[in-house]
C-alpha cells in the first residue's frame, strides 16, 4: 500500500476546494453562461499553449481524438454552466457529478462487462435523482431545465472522459489540455456569437470571478488532481471529489446566501452514494476490451 504524504493530502484538499468553487462563482458572475464558459476555456488555453508548443507535437490520429474530446468538453460546459444559473448550485453540481454513471453505461454499451455492484450503484444514483428532484420545491420550468442541462453536462463529460483517455495514452497533459481547451473555446465562441451573448463590458467583480474560475478549477484544480493521481488511486480520488457537492453548497451559502431546501438533501446524499458505489464497483473489475470504466480523465471536469 502506498504511503500518502502530507503534500498529497494538501494537494487533494486544495483541489477539492478549487473545483467546489466553480459552480458558486458561475452563479455569482454577472455574465451570460456561454460567455463565462468561453472565457474560462480561452484563458486556460492561453496559459497552457506556450508550454505545450515546446514539449510535444501531435500526430493526425491523436489530434482527431483530441478534437472530438474538445467537442464533448464544449457540450459539457455549454450545458452545465447554464444549469448553474437556472437551478440551485447543489442540484447542478450533484447532477453533473453523475459522470461515472454515464461512463459505466457507455462501457456496457461497448460490450464491456460491468460488475453487478456497478449496476446497483447506478440504480441507487437514479433513485437519488428522482428523490432529490421530486422533493425540490422549485418545480418551475427554469429549474427543471437547469436540472436537465446538468445531467446533459454529466453525459458529455463521460464522452470527454473516454476520448481523453485514448488521447492521453500518447500525449502529454499540457498538449492534450491546450488543444482540447482550444477547440472547446472556439466552439463556445461560435455559440456565444450565435446567441448574441455579450462577451465583454462586465463589472470588475465578474472579471475577477472569471479569472478565478480559470486559475482555480480549470488550472489549479486539474493540475493538483493529476499530481495526486501519481500517489493515490484514481478510484480514491474520484470518490473524494464527490466532496465537491457539500463544498459547493458551503461556498454558495457564503458567497450567494443560497442553501438548497432541506427536503432535497437526502436525495442528493443518495445520488452521491450511488455514484460512489459505481466508482468502487469499477475498481473491482477492470474491463479487458475497452479501456477502464473509471480513469484519471473521468474526474475533475467542472
Amino acid at each position: 500500500m502506498r504511503k500518502v504524504g502530507l503534500p498529497t493530502v494538501a494537494a487533494l484538499v486544495v483541489a477539492i476546494l478549487a473545483v467546489s468553487a466553480s459552480a458558486p462563482m458561475i452563479a455569482f458572475a454577472a455574465a451570460p453562461a456561454l460567455a463565462i464558459a468561453f472565457w474560462r476555456n480561452a484563458l486556460g488555453t492561453a496559459a497552457l499553449a506556450p508550454v505545450a508548443l515546446v514539449r510535444q507535437r501531435t500526430r493526425p490520429r491523436e489530434l482527431g481524438v483530441t478534437v472530438l474530446s474538445g467537442v464533448c468538453l464544449a457540450v459539457h460546459f455549454g450545458t452545465w454552466v447554464p444549469s448553474a444559473k437556472l437551478t440551485s448550485v447543489a442540484m447542478s453540481v450533484a447532477l453533473v457529478s453523475t459522470t461515472p454513471v454515464w461512463t459505466a453505461l457507455i462501457a456496457a454499451a461497448r460490450g464491456v462487462r460491468v460488475p453487478g455492484s456497478t449496476w446497483a450503484g447506478i440504480g441507487v444514483a437514479v433513485a437519488g435523482v428522482a428523490l432529490a428532484t421530486g422533493a425540490d420545491p422549485d418545480l418551475s420550468g427554469r429549474a427543471l431545465l437547469g436540472d436537465a442541462l446538468a445531467l446533459a453536462g454529466g453525459i458529455a463529460a463521460a464522452g470527454y472522459t473516454l476520448l481523453g483517455e485514448r488521447a492521453r495514452a500518447s500525449l502529454a497533459t499540457t498538449t492534450y489540455a491546450s488543444v482540447c481547451y482550444g477547440i472547446c473555446a472556439a466552439l463556445l465562441l461560435v455559440a456565444s456569437l450565435a446567441s448574441s451573448a455579450r462577451l465583454w463590458g462586465y463589472t470588475w467583480e465578474t472579471w475577477i470571478a472569471i479569472v478565478a474560475m480559470t486559475i482555480g478549477p480549470q488550472l489549479l484544480g486539474h493540475t493538483l488532481i493529476n499530481y495526486a493521481l501519481h500517489r493515490v488511486s484514481a478510484t480514491t480520488v474520484a470518490v473524494l471529489l464527490l466532496l465537491e457537492v457539500p463544498g459547493a453548497l458551503v461556498i454558495a451559502w457564503i458567497l450567494l446566501g443560497q442553501l438548497p431546501a432541506a427536503r432535497t438533501l437526502p436525495g442528493i446524499a443518495v445520488l452521491l452514494a450511488g455514484v460512489a458505489v459505481v466508482v468502487l464497483g469499477a475498481r473491482r473489475r477492470q474491463p479487458t476490451n475497452g479501456g477502464t470504466i473509471i480513469s484519471p480523465e473521468a474526474i475533475g471536469t467542472t
